[in-house]
């Protein structure tokens, strides 16, 4: 029954009381749960984004049932459903059809998280430090995006038998490097302004250009492409044209952005300036052919040399605390961590799958580390292990890939198990390897 059919089935104001309480009872699920695991990990000490997963997991397919996408076709919590119906005054299966018609305003809201958190990565990205380091970062990044990319799109298709498109997003999820929680982690320690530290950074800063050119032409690819030389070629060229623009006009647009921005008086002005700019490439990429993903993060880096930076990041930051949580708790709602049961015969392979993906993530970046030449003593573990973390850039791979429909259940989980892991241990064992030699260790570059 289509939403004009329950319409007249049922009384509109029925229908508007229970869209209503459906919307906002979502927000206040995912917003309650999402802050209160948040809390519980940076209490512990890790990043507030494995809380919105596991948040994610616990009130979707694989938990409560409380937020549960339409094509996973399972049955909405009895209870929650039973209280709307009864609050509304139509019957549970409306309930459940008007929130399945309803969810993809929910997905709307995700995909604005995702987008203001690549514009906010790429308006952070300090292009003068990867200059400064320049040899050192550049190879270790290519390193660390070239040896993941190949161990798990080459090892999940030899040694399990994925198809080579699933294979592909595996591998270019495990490109990713988190700057966010890896810089946090070197500042807590003092270590970030070392030749390692802003090695790392400088690394991560070209890693996540590079990982997200890799992700614009996969989706494109996911798309109907297909894997013929000449449509890839075009769009590895048109990627690499556009982020070629962007990083000229982050260098030479800055100056008419910061005259415009000075004379506006309106309230608000900056962050309608800077969503209007991520707007405007979101929309330039896609006319290019490309994922709208790369528009976003390309919006923050023609940004990124304004004199109003840290006022627009100040301004986007709140927004995407509030939009990005509502993106990652959905990955999360959408794992069924059930093909993960180790008692149930049919799911080992997906566990040995996750396994190869977890080791094969932490060996690639760590080896990155031992990638670049030194003229003096150097702590290549630490640089290593500052690559590992998959963080949120991993999560936005995992989600647009489950979001094509290319992503079996067993390989979502077995991502999402790469992503938590490699998160999980970067912290724990950067925080062993430079605690002892923290001290003294604020050295500039």
């Amino acid at each position: 029954m289509d939403m004009s059919s329950l319409l007249l089935a049922t009384g509109g104001h029925q229908i508007e009381a229970a869209e209503t309480l459906i919307e906002v009872g979502r927000f206040i699920v995912i917003l309650f749960a999402a802050r209160a695991l948040a809390e519980l990990m940076v209490r512990f000490r890790l990043p507030a984004i494995l809380g919105e997963l596991v948040a994610g997991v616990l009130i979707g397919v694989s938990g409560l049932h409380l937020i549960l996408a339409p094509e996973l076709g399972g049955q909405l919590n009895a209870l929650a459903e039973g209280t709307i119906a009864a609050l509304s005054h139509v019957g549970p299966d409306q309930v459940q059809e008007i929130y399945d018609h309803g969810f993809t305003n929910l997905q709307a809201v995700a995909k604005i998280g995702l987008l203001a958190l690549l514009f906010l990565t790429g308006l952070e990205s300090e292009l003068d430090e990867l200059m400064a380091v320049g040899g050192q970062a550049i190879t270790v990044a290519l390193t660390g995006v070239v040896l993941p990319f190949a161990l798990g799109t080459f090892g999940l298709q030899f040694l399990f038998g994925v198809p080579l498109l699933p294979a592909i997003f595996a591998g270019a999820a495990m490109t990713a490097t988190s700057i966010g929680i890896t810089a946090s982690v070197l500042g807590e320690l003092k270590f970030l302004r070392t030749r390692e530290g802003q090695t790392v950074i400088g690394a991560a800063v070209l890693d996540d250009i590079l990982g997200i050119v890799i992700l614009a032409v996969v989706v494109a690819l996911a798309g109907g492409e297909g894997f013929s030389l000449g449509p890839i070629l075009k769009l590895v060229a048109a990627a690499a044209v556009f982020v070629v623009v962007a990083l000229f006009l982050s260098r030479t647009a800055a100056p008419p952005f910061d005259w415009l921005l000075d004379r506006l008086k309106a309230p608000g002005e900056v962050v309608v300036a800077a969503f209007l700019v991520m707007s405007l490439a979101c929309f330039a990429a896609q006319a290019f052919g490309l994922e709208a993903a790369l528009g976003a993060f390309a919006g923050g880096l023609i940004l990124s040399g304004s004199r109003h930076r840290h006022a627009i990041e100040e301004a986007v930051k709140p927004l995407v605390a509030l939009f990005a949580t509502v993106f990652f708790v959905l990955i999360g709602s959408g794992m069924d961590l059930s093909v993960l049961n180790p008692f149930d015969a049919a799911n080992h392979e997906g566990l040995v799958m996750a396994g190869f993906l977890l080791a094969a993530a932490v060996v690639s970046k760590v080896a990155a580390g031992w990638s670049y030449l030194s003229s003096g003593p150097t702590n290549r573990l630490a640089v290593g292990l500052g690559m590992m973390p998959r963080g949120e850039v991993g999560l936005i791979f995992l989600g647009l890939g489950t979001q094509t429909g290319v992503l079996g259940p067993s390989l979502e989980a077995a991502i999402l198990l790469m992503v938590m892991g490699t998160t999980f241990l970067a912290p724990v064992l950067l925080r062993l390897v430079l605690a002892n030699g923290a001290e003294g260790a604020e050295a500039t570059v």
